[in-house]
């Protein structure tokens, strides 16, 4: 039998992230040949990579990266099952080194074939799941090229990466705060121009469904009841329905006995409300027209507009889970 010292089993444990007695069994298997060891431990993986196939990776590690130009952004999530796992810091280390490796790769497909200490990153996730004894998979893959990409991290929970049309001056606090604003707000899509007609019909309905079901609970116990709307975002507030909803203003004002000749001074911020009010789905879900989350008496889009000539192009939001 081979004599295996402490100095190979150190060498194979940097090599792999294995525990010691691990690597020393492997060694011992592999009569002390290093690159056969290193089968050992990656068969080990495979077989305990079977055995979890069906277990869940919710789990992990939410991580962006941007190139070096800030032309390109990568988000990934690098599951694993348990939260302990997630917050070891080996595990934060692989999940930092896949995600630099990532950013030279435009598809998850093309980043799980390549190659990574000599092996492929599919295979690296394998034998890391013999290691570690959990489940690792690659969960979200996302990337963005733009003329700048910046992006933001919370808590290695919720990863984000915003592409803009420019680098205006003070372009790092632009970045952050958008990116940041799409990691907390959850934004889907940009604009209530992304929409389709038939989505917000359904969700019109939904919601308004939802309120005067909640009225019914309101009115029971006395409660003052919630507004509802009969619209859900601008895509609907044509020029008709802004016109006929001014003239419902006026109406209004004149039963209260406001003098005509201020109505222009009022008119505007029941305008602003009636908008406000009809536009709950784009403010939940698109990110320019959701109010800032530093500044909410102005939206994204007008926080961008700020900065000069520059728009937000495409985002891109992983979580764990």
């Amino acid at each position: 039998m081979a004599k295996i010292t402490a100095a190979e089993v150190n060498k194979l444990r940097k090599a792999t992230g294995a525990g010691m007695m691990d690597c020393k069994k492997a060694l011992v298997e592999a009569e002390g040949d290093f690159d056969k060891a290193i089968d050992v431990l990656r068969k080990k993986g495979q077989k305990v990579a079977e055995k979890r196939a069906d277990r869940d990776s919710s789990e992990g590690a939410a991580i962006a990266k941007v190139n070096e130009e800030q032309n390109k952004g990568i988000a990934i999530v690098l599951g694993c099952e348990t939260d302990f796992v997630g917050k070891n810091e080996n595990f934060l280390a692989l999940a930092n080194q896949l995600g630099d490796l990532a950013l030279n790769y435009n598809t998850k497909e093309e980043f799980l074939a390549a190659d990574f200490e000599g092996m492929t990153v599919a295979e690296k996730l394998v034998e890391q799941t013999g290691v570690i004894g959990e489940k690792l998979e690659i969960n979200a893959f996302e990337t963005i090229e733009a003329p700048y990409v910046s992006s933001y991290v919370h808590i290695n929970k919720i990863a984000a990466i915003v592409g803009f049309s420019a680098k205006p001056d003070n372009a790092d606090t632009l970045g952050k705060d958008v990116a940041m604003q799409i990691a907390s707000m959850g934004a889907t899509t940009l604009s209530y121009k992304d929409f389709d007609s038939a989505y917000i019909a359904s969700e019109t309905e939904a919601r308004i469904a939802v309120i005067e079901k909640d009225n019914i609970e309101l009115g029971r116990l006395g409660k003052t009841l919630k507004n509802v709307p009969q619209y859900i975002s601008m895509a609907q507030l044509t020029p008709e329905v802004m016109a006929a909803a001014e003239e419902e203003a006026k109406v209004q004002l004149k039963a209260e006995g406001k003098p005509e000749q201020i109505w222009d001074k009022i008119l505007p911020g029941k305008m602003e409300r009636f908008i406000s009010d009809n536009t709950t789905l784009d403010q939940e879900q698109c990110l320019l027209d959701q109010n800032f989350i530093k500044d909410e008496k102005i939206n994204v889009a007008k926080y961008v507009a700020s900065y000069g000539n520059v728009a937000v192009t495409s985002f891109k939001r992983v979580t764990l889970g």
